[in-house]
């Protein structure tokens, strides 16, 4: 015959944590929802924490939710796009400094839906806050979906501001307006910038591209001196920086900014397997000021990018949920300075 089935574990309960650590329910529920307004002594706490570890207890979030009215989620939707190193590295900061202030960070896969699609379904998991990275357009209807739904705080990133949220600006312009800004101080009159052909980087390139012609114009106005500019399209393989750098001598450009310090030393490699010298024929400048631009020959000239840390933004996200209003506020979180080194 065959053996009988194991008998599952009874489920350990608050009330078990309770009498194996010698304290009331209340007491459990206390230390393990680490209640501030509740002075218990670090020995208690301790057993608390010690018994529950022993019987392998886990609260309950959606029972805690019901008791404290909200949940501790803060839904934060995958980024769709590559952003790069210096960016990624801010979004686990602000991770791990949500989770040392008791929130729980939810990470959402929401490829291909649309603002109405992603609130209906953001809405299903309670959040207590929403961090949008602006790839999917919200509508002021969607904050008020969230809203209803028990979320305290909706919080975008980027340039359009939704009406009912909170703002926080990273204002790409000024990047391709400071890289454009130093090439033209340096010398340089026929200016190309690279856009990446990957989807979702206009977020990005869209803005930079922006802010470099803007700053052509304001050089130009204010000079009276003739300055080119030239959108570039490239993607991010050897493939496409040897096609650019191929034909770039019939483009007659003297210098370009890349997107990033990433494109940058792509392009850059391939520009000099052409034959093209970085300065002297193409000045080279990236942006996000990553360490191994700093390792290359030449040293990569870049924009250095002024994020807010992670614990400011975490910050910010706790005052929205602790203090909920109508009344939103803009927060511009992103300086740019451009660094000058040997490619330009």
């Amino acid at each position: 015959m065959p053996p009988a089935p194991a008998t599952p574990s009874p489920v350990p309960t608050s009330a078990d944590v309770a009498r194996l650590a010698g304290v009331s329910r209340a007491t459990v529920s206390y230390v393990l929802n680490n209640a501030e307004a509740v002075r218990i002594s670090e020995p208690t706490r301790r057993k608390v924490r010690e018994a529950a570890e022993e019987l392998g207890y886990v609260p309950h979030a959606a029972a805690r939710s019901l008791r404290a009215g909200h949940t501790r989620i803060v839904l934060l939707p995958i980024s769709q796009v590559p952003v790069g190193p210096l960016y990624s590295a801010f979004f686990n900061e602000l991770q791990w400094a949500l989770r040392r202030l008791d929130y729980t960070v939810v990470q959402y896969g929401s490829l291909g839906l649309s603002g109405d699609e992603a609130a209906r379904a953001w809405a299903e998991l309670r959040p207590v806050a929403v961090i949008s990275l602006g790839e999917i357009a919200l509508s002021a209807h969607n904050v008020a979906t969230l809203k209803r739904a028990g979320a305290r705080a909706v919080i975008t990133l980027g340039p359009v501001v939704v009406p009912g949220a909170h703002a926080l600006g990273m204002d790409q312009t000024e990047v391709g307006a400071r890289a454009a800004e130093h090439l033209i101080g340096r010398g340089h009159r026929r200016i190309g910038v690279v856009v990446p052909e990957e989807a979702g980087l206009e977020l990005f390139s869209a803005p930079r591209l922006a802010g470099a012609r803007s700053a052509v114009t304001a050089a130009a106005e204010a000079g009276g001196i003739d300055i080119g500019i030239e959108q570039l399209a490239m993607s991010y393989t050897e493939e496409s920086a040897a096609g650019l750098a191929a034909r770039w001598r019939s483009l007659g450009l003297d210098a370009v900014f890349a997107y990033n310090d990433e494109y940058a030393m792509l392009l850059m490699r391939a520009l000099q397997d052409e034959g093209l010298r970085v300065p002297e024929d193409v000045a080279v400048i990236g942006a996000d000021d990553l360490l191994i631009g700093r390792l290359l020959r030449p040293r990569l000239s870049t924009v250095q990018i002024g994020m807010p840390t992670g614990d400011h933004l975490a910050s910010l996200v706790d005052q929205a949920v602790r203090e909920p209003s109508e009344l939103t506020q803009r927060h511009d979180l992103m300086t740019a300075m451009a660094l000058h080194r040997d490619s330009t």
